[in-house]
């Protein structure tokens, strides 16, 4: 049985990841995977392929018992596994919950890393695996700190295992976007801190252009020029600078 697994699947990029890899790929199930299951079954009225909901949050250990049994009982032929589950909170770090940061972390990293880890056996040579970094992911960022971090871990690894996992010809490429308009926002702005977005792209776009990445084996993804630049200018800048460039444009 050929499928995909998509975490974050309710919504934005792992809803719309969801729906990209069914039409181009010729798959048996899609498992889709986010704890608002009416959202997940949707899915059924857009894909070619079945869609098997798990309502699963992310943010309980539990949910991975859940997934390995699963993976265990049908013993299916992975060729997709996109880690779109994700959020972040904009605000100062000390006036924000604690609890809630922490979660950040939990489900940016620890879940992705434990899906990675889970599902890996199940893929032969030819899969690939897609994980949902940012153009945070190049730099710290105050006033979203945490998140930044977390996105940061997220390019690290998907580099690294992607290099690890060479010779098994499973491919690992990271999506860096810009700001993106999903609902992501609606749990991300805590107050007025960060007030200035110097672009948006759609999920659509993004998703586009990985899609085609993919094709391609690319290692990251970037999506529009004017980040791509940013990313450069980045890496050669003094951090302090960066950091500071971000601040004045946020009124900091």
């Amino acid at each position: 049985m050929r499928i995909a697994v998509v975490t974050g699947a309710s919504s934005g990029m792992g809803r719309d990841f969801a729906i990209a890899i069914d039409k181009q790929y010729e798959l048996d199930e899609i498992w889709v995977i986010a704890r608002r299951k009416e959202r997940l079954e949707e899915l059924n009225e857009q894909c070619r392929a079945t869609v098997r909901p798990l309502a699963l949050d992310l943010l309980d250990p539990a949910s991975y018992e859940v997934y390995e049994k699963l993976l265990a009982e049908h013993k299916p032929n992975v060729r997709f596994l996109v880690n779109a589950a994700g959020f972040g909170l904009f605000g100062t770090f000390t006036d924000m919950d604690m609890k809630k940061q922490l979660e950040i972390i939990e489900l940016n990293d620890k879940a992705l890393t434990a899906f990675c880890y889970m599902t890996i056996p199940y893929m032969p040579a030819g899969s690939h695996i897609i994980n949902l970094a940012s153009n945070s992911s190049w730099q710290p960022v105050p006033y979203m700190n945490v998140y930044g971090a977390s996105k940061a871990y997220v390019m690290s690894f998907s580099r690294a295992l992607g290099m690890e996992l060479r010779d098994r010809k499973i491919h690992v490429m990271a999506v860096a976007p810009g700001w993106i308009k999903t609902e992501f926002f609606e749990t991300a702005i805590h107050d007025d801190t960060i007030k200035y977005f110097d672009r948006y792209y759609t999920s659509q776009q993004v998703i586009d252009h990985a899609m085609k990445d993919l094709g391609k084996k690319k290692t990251v993804s970037i999506l529009g020029l004017p980040v791509r630049m940013q990313v450069r200018l980045v890496k050669h800048l003094p951090v302090s600078l960066v950091m500071k460039t971000w601040c004045r444009q946020q009124g900091k």
